[in-house]
């Protein structure tokens, strides 16, 4: 089962995409709602994928997401634009 980590600002987002993942047969391992949440516990929940919304990224997405293959090497990273 895959295992995905969820960050998105909107709590209405972050439902929607729980129900899809659960439908999709994956395991959600955390949530968050703000990107010092998800540098933090992103890593210790041994994701396999973490979908992360633009908006929730820093001023400097590049590094931030730099940062975040750091701390989780192994994860699918897949950045959602709406």
């Amino acid at each position: 089962m895959t295992r995905v980590y969820i960050a998105d600002a909107k709590p209405e987002e972050l439902a929607a995409l729980r129900i899809l993942l659960l439908d999709l047969q994956m395991e959600v391992v955390g949530e968050a709602t703000d990107w010092a949440t998800t540098l933090a516990q992103a890593p210790a929940s041994r994701t396999d994928m973490l979908l992360i919304e633009w908006d929730l990224l820093p001023n400097s997405p590049t590094a931030a997401l730099d940062e975040l293959r750091r701390a989780c090497p192994a994860a699918l990273v897949i950045v959602l634009i709406s």
